[in-house]
């Protein structure tokens, strides 16, 4: 197979830069290793920002017809002590608000607007494997599929493949690690009719859950010091569950659903970035270019800004010919500022917030002082809302 642009990864990054590609005129190839999106335990959360792109797309009237949740406030619980966080009505876009999705719903109607483009293709279970390398630049990439080991060849490969990113190792991409003080243990657990509707992060006595309504289910992220799975392995379920409850106590009924540990899934927390995000004839952009910490929900906000600036950056020089080193380059100056900003805040969330509260049984009596303001002062709310709802440097799509 030959194509303009191969996506090697059919997460946000990899389908939204698809999606604009091909609506620029451009052939490209988007490889998925499975054979469908339908994963759980991954970000639900689409920010303001997208949102927005889809306005300025003109689909956003037919995404937000399918099922959704509206999230115009986010909050968190400190003991008995509430708080909202950040508050996304004044935002400057169409949607003031946080849209909850299931990812994979997310990538479907993605790749169904994609399919509409005569260049764009989708080759699920196919898993990249290898880079075709040709006279010092990435011709292509080798990948499994059902019909055997094949080639797929082109101008210009895009890593989108995530964190554990094949396309970063096998080009040799330096990583360079800022280190994770905490990891997360994803699970679902059923929501009671007198649970409260609210979509909170709650710490109580050393002990951090957030609960992401799903409707006739929670989304549950349990924090962890990090490598410290095993040791609440071997207190047992039992002690798991009613570490849960000690920090959400309506969900005594809920945990007993918990029937191993089978039904909870370790996320090892990392966080860092490639030194380049680039070589002849290869860019890494989303996770594969900087994984991102759960905290705030923003890794696949950044992930799809990064496929809007690739998109407009490098579509026109896409339809003339191979794309040179330099205009790779220009990718990573347009998004590593917001890249290490973002990577900054979450950093100082671990060293400052997350690590200091894991473990620590002292109750608190009251707010900290950062919520106290942002209670006494609504305006504050603002703040973080535009930080975690637009990012640092929003991307808007060009005209096709």
């Amino acid at each position: 197979m030959e194509v303009r642009c191969c996506i090697a990864g059919g997460g946000p990054a990899g389908m939204v830069l698809g999606f604009l590609l091909a609506r620029a005129g451009i052939s490209v190839a988007v490889l998925e290793k499975h054979k469908d999106f339908l994963r759980d335990f991954r970000g639900d959360t689409i920010h303001p920002s997208t949102l927005e792109l889809m306005y300025e797309l003109g689909i956003l009237d037919d995404f937000l017809r399918r099922p959704h949740q509206v999230l115009p406030q986010i909050g968190v619980q400190i003991e008995d002590f509430q708080t909202t966080v950040a508050d996304f009505t004044h935002l400057p876009t169409h949607c003031k608000f946080i849209a909850l999705m299931p990812q994979w719903d997310f990538l479907n109607f993605i790749a169904e607007k994609a399919g509409l483009c005569p260049g764009f293709q989708l080759r699920m279970e196919y898993e990249v494997t290898d880079l075709i390398q040709e006279n010092g630049r990435v011709a292509g990439v080798r990948c499994n599929t059902p019909e055997g080991v094949l080639e797929v060849r082109a101008d210009l490969t895009i890593g989108a493949d995530g964190r554990r990113s094949i396309v970063r190792r096998k080009a040799g991409l330096e990583v360079i690690d800022l280190g994770a003080p905490i990891d997360v243990l994803w699970m679902r657990l059923g929501r009671q009719p007198d649970d409260p509707e609210q979509t909170l992060g709650r710490v109580r006595a050393g002990t951090i859950l957030v609960m992401l309504n799903r409707g006739d289910y929670w989304q549950c992220a349990y924090v962890i010091p990090k490598g410290g799975f095993d040791e609440i392995r071997t207190k047992g379920l039992a002690s798991f569950q009613e570490d849960v409850v000690k920090v959400a106590p309506f969900l005594r009924e809920s945990v007993e659903e918990l029937k191993g540990w089978d039904d909870i899934k370790l996320l090892s927390v990392a966080v860092d970035r490639l030194r380049h995000w680039s070589r002849p004839g290869l860019l890494c952009i989303g996770d594969s270019a900087h994984a991102m910490s759960p905290v705030g929900g923003v890794g696949i906000n950044l992930a799809i800004q990064d496929a809007v600036a690739a998109a407009n950056l490098l579509a026109l020089p896409l339809l003339r010919g191979p794309v040179n080193d330099a205009q790779l380059q220009g990718v990573q100056r347009r998004r590593e500022f917001p890249t290490r900003m973002t990577q900054r805040l979450q950093i100082f969330a671990h060293q400052r917030v997350l690590g200091p509260t894991l473990g620590n049984e002292t109750r608190f009596t009251r707010l900290p002082l950062p919520f106290r303001l942002l209670k006494r002062f609504p305006l504050l709310r603002r703040i973080p809302a535009r930080v975690f709802g637009l990012g640092f440097r929003p991307e808007h799509v060009t005209r096709a």
